[in-house]
């Protein structure tokens, strides 16, 4: 004997389904869950894999974070004795979950990172890797300075080589700097921090434990309870990184015009290239065509 089901959805956020008892919507129903169906007491709800959240339509799943955003970004760590060699294991941890967040792509968002104590250390470049894995692996193979802390030699840098062509910063794309530390500065940080934010670049200051909050607002972009976050110890990371992922990607995101700015004029000049070449071979033939050459 054939079995009729009435089956009632609720067109919400999370799609829930009425249903009879013992019947299983997920196997009875095209649900339309992009990854996963899962059936409760007296209905069912689509769930993500990990690292998936469930979209508005409460059926599709999408990866969190910034992924109509492009950017430039450059970290500046602190990696002087005061951190400590644990504590410095867990700012990588936080470098790395914010890369999670970002569309790393040739296209799409470039992360370069620098590291200082005494000295300032280039780890890699912003042209130098192009996946989230490449970035993550650089970043975990990162060794620990462990020396004074001179934040404005780093701020400096930064400034100078790090957001330059060289190094691979593009043109026309948002350039964005996230500086970590957790105590005074040995030397300046203003002057830096003002000509790189006067450039364009956009800084936020990340500080934990001793960090000065004076210094930290000196180097965060205005204003400063967008770009400013202060944790008092390294347990309370995880509720600055959220808001900072947060942050970001509710900055302004480079526009899809000025993004592809670069390719444009790489493709110009390559046509530009060839009309040339073209025009050369036409005088050619003219030439050849008006003055035939006298063979012997």
């Amino acid at each position: 004997m054939e079995r009729h089901v009435r089956v009632h959805c609720a067109t919400a956020a999370t799609v829930i389904c009425a249903k009879l008892p013992g019947v299983d919507l997920c196997h009875t129903l095209d649900h339309g869950c992009e990854h996963l169906c899962t059936n409760t007491t007296d209905s069912y709800i689509c769930k993500c894999y990990e690292g998936f959240i469930l979209a508005e339509d409460g059926k599709s799943c999408e990866k969190p974070g910034c992924h109509d955003g492009v950017m430039d970004l450059v970290f500046v760590i602190d990696g002087s004795k005061s951190l400590g060699y644990a504590n410095f294991e867990l700012v990588k941890q936080f470098v790395n979950s914010i890369v999670d967040s970002l569309d790393i792509s040739r296209m799409g968002t470039h992360v370069g990172l620098i590291q200082f104590s005494t000295k300032v250390r280039t780890q890699f470049t912003l042209g130098q890797h192009i996946t989230a894995q490449d970035i993550k692996r650089a970043v975990t193979q990162m060794q620990y300075m462990g020396r004074g802390s001179m934040t404005g030699s780093a701020l400096r840098h930064m400034f100078q080589f790090s957001f330059s062509e060289k190094e691979g910063a593009r043109l026309n794309i948002p350039r964005v700097c996230i500086v970590f530390t957790d105590g005074r500065s040995q030397d300046d940080v203003s002057e830096w921090s003002n000509k790189a934010k006067n450039s364009g670049v956009t800084i936020y200051a990340l500080g934990v434990g001793k960090a000065i909050e004076q210094e930290l607002r000196e180097i965060a972009s205005e204003p400063a309870e967008m770009h400013q976050y202060y944790a008092e110890d390294f347990e309370k990371m995880g509720e600055i990184t959220k808001k900072l992922k947060s942050r970001i990607c509710k900055e302004k995101p480079a526009d899809e015009n000025m993004c592809r700015c670069e390719n444009v004029i790489m493709f110009q000049n390559q046509v530009t290239e060839k009309l040339k070449n073209l025009d050369q071979i036409n005088i050619l033939l003219l030439l050849v065509t008006l003055f035939p050459p006298q063979w012997k």
